[in-house]
């Protein structure tokens, strides 16, 4: 009654669900250690949001002389720092949102007294300005004034092999950057930078309507819990209904050969 299973070309076909099985299972799996990969991510991040805000002298006491890694270690860190902007020095970076609505991000270098400046990430801006100006109406405030926000990373352009994100110009002062590489901008900024930005919180004096600061990160656990399951049950589905199919044929068969030996019966009475 199976003996057709044997047959090369449903050996292909066993062979062909065994592979899309096990491929399913795998993407369940590297769902579930996205999920694990983001809870731990998450958890860095509320930890470091929860600390006190420390002078970013403190937290980066080699200062221009920081390493990538040390600023890594120190992600998220509330920071505080006092200077004076370089609104000369000022860049948007292209591509941002806010509430879904697409826009800039206000980058101004900070200078602190010993001469040393870092950027620092002002907050959003739409669409409606323009890299040519006017920027009057986010201007940040003239004289002294003192940063509050979260340190971060210096973002870097993205490739996964096929697609790479937007690469800036290697030479030239550019007032528009793709993203906030303060690596890049350093490289048009008098001062020596901090490698690393801080996303502002707060300002004293404050700042007026724009630039709309930053939102928090959204510490979710995404989609990846249910992705996992929806992997899992499709590979169980799978599982059960594949044997059902074969079954089912191997019966339309049994009976398709059934029918045949009646109607051959048949025709040898129908002769004799």
């Amino acid at each position: 009654m199976y003996r057709f299973l044997l047959k090369p070309r449903w050996i292909l076909s066993h062979i062909f669900v065994l592979v899309v099985v096990v491929t399913m299972i795998n993407l369940g799996f590297w769902q579930l250690n996205r999920l694990d990969e983001r809870k731990t991510a998450n958890a860095v991040v509320t930890s470091a949001m929860k600390q006190e805000a420390q002078p970013l002298a403190t937290v980066l006491p080699a200062g221009t002389a920081a390493t990538t890694e040390q600023v890594k270690a120190a992600d998220y860190q509330p920071v505080y720092v006092t200077g004076t902007y370089r609104v000369d020095e000022q860049v948007l970076v292209t591509n941002r949102t806010n509430n879904g609505a697409p826009g800039y991000w206000v980058v101004t270098p900070l200078v602190q007294a010993d001469g040393t400046a870092v950027a620092i990430n002002r907050g959003w801006v739409p669409y409606s300005y323009t890299e040519d100006g006017p920027w009057d109406d986010f201007a940040p405030p003239k004289g002294t004034v003192t940063v509050q926000g979260l340190l971060r990373q210096s973002q870097v352009r993205e490739t996964n092999g096929l697609v790479s994100s937007p690469k800036d110009a290697d030479v030239g002062t550019l007032r528009v950057l793709a993203r906030l590489d303060v690596g890049r901008l350093a490289q048009q900024v008098n001062e020596r930078m901090i490698p690393g930005y801080i996303s502002l919180r707060a300002q004293d004096p404050a700042q007026v309507d724009l630039p709309v600061p930053v939102p928090l990160p959204e510490l979710s656990q995404g989609p990846h819990l249910g992705y996992a399951i929806q992997w899992f049950a499709f590979s169980l589905l799978t599982i059960i209904v594949y044997p059902l199919l074969l079954r089912r044929y191997a019966k339309r068969k049994q009976m398709d050969g059934d029918d045949a030996e009646v109607l051959e019966v048949s025709e040898e009475s129908d002769l004799a």
